[in-house]
């Protein structure tokens, strides 16, 4: 069992940045060196903790796997009430469900989240801890992204609405189909700031620079 009294560190896959904290790694994205930042100390479950889990739903699941990876940096009940409010927007009762298909055939379904991607699952949660590690440093940030596709919607719908976050999505709309031009300007409309990029002139900046590079 990991112990969850001792302090969560993170060291850089290349070695060279400092160590941090859950919530520094958190804000920080990148490491320094350019690395990715991973435990220092890999939490490990016991069988007989894994055998246990098989009676959690969804939201008990997912409190027990991130805890270890979390430390005290969040008071456990502030942490379990944010997941359960997290998966409680999900449209399944069981978040993830899992369907038999045939004998030796199952399904995963990951798309009960609010914008029906997979990603919601990861993003919806990731959202909350980044508005949370940010409120109490007294923080404030400001996220800018670029799709071309569902991953915009569920940037936005992960993080809108936070105390401490605002966002920023760029998209051609050139490359998007109706459903998701549709589904992005709709959910930009409620409460983020939205830019629609003039595509064409972007692409034709893009298309003579890598003219421009071939030529040379």
């Amino acid at each position: 069992m990991f112990n969850l009294e001792k302090p969560v560190r993170y060291i850089s896959t290349r070695g060279v940045a400092p160590e941090l904290d859950f919530d520094d790694v958190l804000i920080t994205g990148l490491a320094r060196d350019g690395g990715l930042y991973v435990p220092k100390e890999w939490p490990r479950f016991s069988k007989a903790e894994i055998e246990s889990m098989k009676s959690l739903t969804y939201s008990e699941l997912a409190v027990k796997i991130m805890e270890p990876f979390i430390g005290d940096n969040i008071p456990t009940d502030d942490f379990i009430a944010l997941v359960h409010k997290t998966y409680s927007r999900f449209q399944h009762s069981a978040i993830a469900p899992l369907k038999q298909l045939e004998n030796n055939l199952w399904l995963l379904e990951l798309f009960h989240g609010p914008t029906l991607a997979f990603k919601d699952y990861a993003m919806q949660i990731l959202g909350g801890l980044f508005d949370e590690a940010l409120r109490r440093r007294g923080k404030r940030t400001t996220i800018v992204g670029a799709t071309s596709g569902d991953t915009g919607s569920a940037a936005i719908e992960a993080c809108k609405n936070r105390e401490a976050i605002d966002i920023f999505i760029l998209f051609l709309k050139l490359l998007f189909d109706e459903v998701c031009n549709r589904d992005i300007i709709l959910r930009s409309k409620q409460c983020i700031n939205f830019w629609r990029t003039l595509y064409s002139a972007l692409l034709g900046h893009i298309l003579s620079s890598i003219l421009a590079i071939i030529h040379h």
